[in-house]
């Protein structure tokens, strides 16, 4: 089938076709390592992450997602906290790593890191400055905004409307007020770097576009980020990247998740409701987070609340209650499909609710299924198929053991359980339904079945 993906700059559903034949540059913008990872940046690294598994199953591809460990923000925190930059990018980058990794984030293949990249940066600003498109002034080196006739077209922005009143900073050094910076000076106390234009440190547009010529080439086939990255930062970069490039096309495909709100309010630290996922994943399962952030449709906004977790934590119950008890050979499940209407949807513009719908028919149709072969085959159809999704890659047993929404341990609600199960037996009827009542009063359902009983939380 053909893979579809919704282009930013064509403003539709085109497909997908790579540069090159069997192989996939793609590049994601990564983290600024000033601080830990809030759930809106965890959005973009789950939904990309699915397109590049699924890429894989067709394609080579090379993914790479950045680090920003020099910057402002960086400077800032270092100032305030007194620790050394070097110390506050290494804590946080390893801090988002392991976050990310909780969430079921597979490592990219390269995470370039901007400080290890500044030759590349001198390089093409000096290429940039010599071709016309970029000028000295005051310490600083500035994109020529007028220089680039097609500015805006990624954004749909009017260079005209910039000029008039958007929200660019006014230097008396700037030619004009929408130039963006791609050198600044640096005063001794911060990072700076020897180069043409005295001591100092890049702009942020610069860096993705001398680490993605780097590793992926002068033309990639999908960047992607979030919606906020359209502008200023993704039109700086495709700016600055096709002069850069004598006119060559920068990105085949751009992709941008959509925003992420709170509770219908959008996430602010003035308002105090930003979530970290640092802190997230020490009381909720990094899974459940994870499906929680593919519910939605990825180009559409995303609504955070604790409903939106518990009704992913109860998808994930449903999945795991209809593996339970089936024990899957090796080869079966290592030759298992996904289904052909879940890899459909996902290969419509990474449609994951439709995928989801798609693994819950799955999941109906196991649960209605006695026979033990078949059982098996719709059971790895199953996994396969949420494999894509990264999700119900684990135990049922220790999914529900680790979960189980009460103050009862797992322990003592299998001790209850086999003590009604004892009653039962001996028709002792009104010890098992106490025993029944027990369990769910603290939120637990128990279910016989032929292979014995199982339990789970209530939904």
């Amino acid at each position: 089938m053909t893979i579809y993906l919704h282009d930013t700059l064509q403003r539709r559903k085109v497909v997908f076709e790579p540069l090159q034949a069997g192989r996939v540059t793609m590049y994601l913008c990564g983290p600024t390592v000033y601080n830990y990872a809030h759930i809106g940046n965890a959005r973009p690294a789950v939904v990309f992450d699915v397109l590049a598994g699924l890429l894989r199953r067709r394609y080579e591809v090379i993914f790479a997602r950045n680090i920003t460990d020099v910057d402002d923000k960086i400077n800032a925190a270092s100032v305030e906290t007194g620790k050394p930059i070097d110390e506050i990018t290494a804590r946080f980058i390893k801090a988002y790593n392991d976050d990310m990794g909780a969430l079921g984030v597979l490592p990219p293949d390269i995470q370039p890191r901007a400080t290890e990249h500044i030759a590349e940066m001198i390089e093409m600003i000096e290429k940039l400055v010599a071709d016309g498109f970029a000028y000295a002034a005051d310490g600083h080196v500035l994109f020529d905004v007028a220089a680039f006739d097609r500015y805006g077209q990624l954004s749909k922005r009017d260079v005209r409307e910039l000029i008039a009143g958007a929200r660019v900073e006014v230097a008396p050094y700037k030619r004009a007020p929408q130039d963006f910076v791609l050198w600044k000076p640096s005063t001794p106390e911060l990072p700076g770097w020897t180069s043409p234009w005295g001591r100092g440190r890049p702009g942020w547009h610069i860096e993705c576009s001398a680490m993605s010529e780097k590793h992926l080439g002068r033309t990639i086939d999908i960047h992607a980020g979030g919606q906020d990255l359209v502008f200023p930062h993704h039109e700086n970069e495709l700016a600055q990247s096709t002069c850069a490039h004598g006119g060559e096309v920068f990105a085949r495909h751009w992709l941008h998740n959509g925003f992420l709100s709170m509770d219908s309010t959008k996430m602010s630290k003035s308002l105090g409701n930003v979530l970290l996922v640092h802190d997230l994943v020490k009381t909720i399962p990094g899974e459940v987070i994870r499906l929680a952030l593919l519910s939605a449709h990825y180009r559409q906004p995303l609504d955070w609340s604790d409903d939106l977790l518990e009704s992913s934590r109860k998808m994930l119950d449903r999945i795991y209650g209809a593996l339970r008890n089936i024990q899957l050979v090796a080869d079966v499940r290592e030759s298992a499909e996904p289904a052909s209407a879940v890899l459909a949807a996902l290969e419509d513009d990474l449609n994951t609710p439709k995928a989801l719908s798609e693994l819950f028919n799955l999941v109906r149709q196991l649960n209605k299924t006695d026979e033990t072969g078949q059982r098996m085959a719709h059971a790895a159809t199953l996994l396969a198929s949420a494999a894509l999704m990264g999700i119900a890659q684990g135990d049922a047993e220790v999914w529900f053991s680790g979960n189980t929404g009460s103050d009862l341990s797992a322990d003592n609600i299998r001790r209850l359980i086999d003590e009604r199960n004892a009653a039962r037996a001996a028709k002792d009827f009104a010890i098992a339904d106490a025993k029944r009542d027990e369990l769910q009063s603290a939120g637990i359902i128990i279910e016989d079945g032929p292979s014995g009983t199982t339990w789970r939380r209530a939904n």
